[in-house]
């Protein structure tokens, strides 16, 4: 009798694709979270006092945050043409410096809001660094590096995703920067929500000392041995299909 693994391995073996394939496990987990939902898409939702927007149509895109200060009503605009600042509906002129930082800010916040949809990018490279189990689930391991160009300023920051065989969501990561004197973080996915056919999470953000490699994270965890940091949350998220 042929048994259920005996016929999943010959399959894979007809792809020539492995179980293990970081490419198959990445492509699974933004199927579990949107899939194509992500690509024609408008999302809105506030973050720390700021309301942001993602607009995706294909290989187009507009992302906006909009917030008040002492200068008044800003909005930010980063899309494909490069970023601009309005303060009181009137553009206003913004040196390149702070322009790459403001970009790099926007950018930040819908990555991570959109996670794992980002990880397919030409500048993306994956691979499998093993399988785990944490509080009783089973995990796949996926190392995410990036190119220098394409990657952005943080290009050298290193990504490491804790992967639920069963469920192929993202219910941890960790990463380490080197950007304002570095650090690594571990993230703790909390409050999962499918909008629309998308699934948005909070996460409860710990740190570490910044020398501990990513791999050492989940031990420190499960010994309540990282400093809680602070809670990521997504608030007012409202998504409307394009297509």
């Amino acid at each position: 009798m042929i048994t259920r693994i005996a016929v999943l391995l010959f399959v894979y073996l007809l792809s020539g694709c492995s179980p293990n394939d970081p490419q198959r496990i990445i492509n699974r987990a933004i199927q579990a979270h949107g899939g194509k939902r992500f690509e024609h898409v408008d999302i809105e939702f506030d973050f720390r006092e700021r309301h942001y927007t993602a607009h995706r149509d294909g290989g187009v895109y507009s992302y906006t945050r909009a917030f008040t200060d002492s200068t008044g009503n800003v909005k930010d605009i980063l899309n494909n043409s490069g970023f601009q600042r309005s303060i009181n509906g009137t553009r206003v002129t913004v040196p390149a410096e702070r322009a790459n930082a403001f970009s790099n800010s926007i950018n930040s916040v819908i990555y991570f809001a959109l996670l794992p949809f980002g990880l397919n990018d030409p500048a993306v490279h994956k691979s499998f660094a093993g399988e785990t189990v944490l509080k009783n689930k089973k995990y796949y391991l996926i190392r995410i590096t990036f190119d220098e160009e394409g990657g952005g300023k943080d290009h050298e920051d290193e990504f490491l995703y804790w992967i639920n065989q069963e469920t192929h969501r993202v219910d941890y990561l960790a990463y380490n920067y080197t950007t304002d004197g570095g650090g690594v973080r571990f993230r703790q996915a909390i409050n999962p929500r499918m909008m629309d056919g998308i699934l948005f999470q909070d996460y409860i953000n710990y740190q570490a000392d910044k020398d501990v490699p990513l791999e050492k994270l989940q031990e420190l965890f499960e010994k309540n041995q990282l400093q809680e940091l602070s809670t990521i949350t997504l608030e007012n998220i409202s998504v409307k299909k394009l297509k």
